[in-house]
């Protein structure tokens, strides 16, 4: 399945604001993995990654530290290089969004675009603070969605509908500076055209590789509906917009733009051209991505790059979100878990890290991360099967026979490690990679069952040529279950691969060379190459992660106070549900008729993944009635249902009342 065209893997781009964790690498580590395992099988690979350096979050953040937006970014962008070489998470090329290169690259982009007839100006209302004396793009502004009416971000509703607010589209304003209540002040500002787009995107997402949450996601949105894009911002940091001071181009325009500067600056060091990864009809260009940005890399992202004339990404690999014991992942709340902190500072191997995400679940699904579930898979898996089968094996050999016998291994072993590589081929080609550790550890697990079942231990008492044998199967065992772990767990792989008596890189040689035999000749001292999580590490582990959530919700409820007369402005009542639907092309969402008393309100909620249509009709639920009304999914809404975690537990009163009782 080689082609003669080079593969470019990239990763989504981590942003400068703040340091590494556990949800950063639930996309960096499969990617690695990729690249590791295609290079293996002799494909021409370039993995390259960078940070993301500018929009709204990095200034605010910069000017609270009182230092500047760059150095701020310089900081996590060494801290980001570094965290991922220790997690063996090795770039071709890690670049910065904010380098001449990718400032050079955008607007020759933006240009392109503009002289193709792709952007237009209009102009809209902003939020401005009169006290700060300055327009609020994003961050620089909260209040309410104009579509849900949940409590928003300027640039995305992040605890409602998630959808993408363009500027001036957040209603009731306010400044995240200095907290005063904004105005609406008239500015200029450009729009690429994406409705223009539509057909082109349906073609385009109809072939498109890679996962289908992507895909499927994507198509959704385009056949729904495609508004024009604001592309630029009102800030100094970020790349200028062609022909204006005033105005910078938005983040998610120069920041996947980065995937093709760090191309080039990659390929300027290596005597390379930057445009065979680019340009021409197919280029092959894999985007592994965190689930919550399939918009841009799906949507906008192609879309721009057809308007300016460059090749389309030909997948794009999208992973579930983290969770963390079984809580949705928030540092806000306390529920993170950070790369350098919690573990490898903890003295932890990054390859147990490694397994456990890749290992735990479907890519595309929801990994959740507790301390006693990753030291269960690691002490059951990598402990009690992988490394025992391998030290026993060559700790009897070198024992009985002082290495390797000088005897063929059984064709019925190489035909199972050959059964082993097909599976694992193509799984990994589907994406499919924890079906194809499945079917890793499965072998390993054949090899224990099989030098268990033999017992040469036994046999060499009275059969020495029949346990000669057995060690041979299972030593040709070992080295192919170190070829095929190697993209997985880089660093004990190649621990295993030297006690095999070998003094070269693992890495350089192919994953079909699994199904070679091993040469006879002496094997050095073997010793165990994983370590059993103990209990009282990891109970030392949940209390600091049940201290930090603590504390975070302390310093929740400190900041969140609102006076008493606030809180009596909300009309909360009872209410029953007399019906509920779920709401086309979502799989968040349920349309819920409910009695408030005397009154039947239409409301829209984000809980169809956590009860069906049926369970809902009937139940007693307590609302805020006096909402302004909001429209969902094109779905008017007029009210909320209180619900409490991640779950959704409904609150429900204890004894039965009469729907409309208000709450006091």
């Amino acid at each position: 399945m080689m082609s003669e065209r080079p593969v470019l893997v990239t990763c989504g781009l981590p942003y400068t604001n703040g340091p590494c964790h556990l949800g950063h690498l639930r996309t960096y580590v499969p990617a690695d993995f990729y690249v590791r395992y295609l290079r293996r099988t002799g494909e021409e690979v370039v993995f390259i990654c960078g940070s993301d350096n500018h929009g709204t979050p990095i200034v605010v953040s910069a000017e609270d530290a009182g230092i500047s937006p760059r150095a701020l970014s310089e900081q996590y962008h060494a801290h980001f290089d570094q965290t991922f070489r220790r997690m063996n998470v090795v770039f071709d090329h890690f670049g910065m969004t904010d380098d001449p290169t990718n400032h050079r690259r955008t607007r020759s982009i933006v240009e392109r675009l503009i002289a193709n007839g792709h952007v237009y100006s209009k102009v809209i209302q902003q939020s401005y603070c009169k006290k700060c004396q300055r327009f609020l793009p994003d961050r620089y502004v909260e209040g309410i969605c104009p579509h849900c009416g949940a409590p928003a971000r300027g640039d995305e509703c992040d605890q409602g509908c998630g959808k993408h607010l363009e500027p001036g589209e957040i209603k009731e304003p306010i400044c995240t500076v200095c907290g005063t209540r904004a105005e609406s002040r008239d500015q200029e500002h450009y729009f690429f055209r994406l409705s223009r787009f539509k057909e082109y995107l349906l073609e385009h997402l109809e072939t498109l590789s890679g996962t289908l949450n992507a895909r499927n996601y994507a198509l959704g949105w385009v056949r729904d509906d495609l508004h024009d894009w604001c592309i630029t911002r009102t800030l100094d940091w970020g790349v200028k917009f062609p022909g204006r001071d005033d105005l910078v181009v938005y983040v998610w325009v120069d920041a996947p733009i980065g995937y093709i500067s760090f191309t080039e600056e990659w390929a300027e060091k290596n005597g390379r051209s930057w445009k065979e990864y680019w340009c021409g009809d197919k280029p092959r260009v894999t985007h592994f991505i965190g689930g919550d940005i399939i918009y841009h890399h799906c949507i906008f992202w192609p879309a721009l790059l057809e308007g300016a004339g460059y090749g389309v990404p030909s997948a794009v690999v999208a992973s579930g979100m983290l969770k963390v014991d079984d809580h949705k992942f928030s540092k806000s709340r306390g529920y993170v878990v950070w790369t350098n902190d919690d573990y490898l500072d903890k003295g932890l191997p990054a390859d147990y890290l490694r397994y456990y995400l890749l290992a735990y679940t479907n890519h595309t699904k929801e990994l959740n991360f507790s301390w006693k579930m990753f030291q269960e898979r690691i002490n059951n898996e990598l402990v009690n099967t992988l490394g025992n089968f391998a030290y026993r094996t060559l700790f009897f050999a070198r024992k009985e026979f002082g290495g390797v016998p000088d005897i063929a291994v059984s064709p019925d072993i190489l035909e199972e490690i050959g059964t082993t590589l097909s599976q694992v081929d193509s799984r990994i080609r589907d994406y499919e990679f924890k079906t194809a550790i499945d079917a890793m550890m499965t072998l390993a697990a054949y090899g224990n069952n099989y030098i268990q079942t033999n017992a040469p231990w036994k046999l060499i008492k009275t059969d020495r040529n029949a346990a000669a044998q057995a060690v041979k199967d299972c030593i040709v065992l070992v080295r192919a279950l170190s070829l095929l772990f190697e993209p997985v767990i880089p660093g004990k792989a190649q621990e295993i691969w030297e006690m095999l008596g070998n003094t070269d890189q693992i890495a350089n040689h192919r994953i079909n060379d699994a199904i070679e035999d091993v040469a006879a000749g002496p094997l050095p001292v073997p010793s165990p190459v994983f370590s059993k999580l103990e209990d009282d590490f990891i109970g030392e582990m949940d209390r600091l992660l049940a201290h930090r959530v603590a504390e975070a919700e302390k310093k929740m409820i400190k900041n969140e106070m609102i006076p008493f007369e606030e809180f009596c402005k909300l009309d909360i009542r009872t209410g029953n549900v007399v019906s509920a639907e779920q709401v086309p092309k979502s799989n968040k969402l349920l349309k819920l008729k409910v009695d408030i008393g005397g009154e039947i309100r239409q409301i829209v909620a984000g809980m169809a993944q956590f009860y069906t249509p049926e369970e809902m009709t009937g139940k007693s639920v307590v609302v805020v009635v006096n909402l302004q009304p909001a429209r969902i999914f094109g779905i008017e809404s007029n009210g909320m249902i209180l619900a409490a975690g991640d779950t959704a537990s409904l609150l429900t009163p204890e004894k039965p009342v009469q729907p409309g009782t208000k709450i006091r």
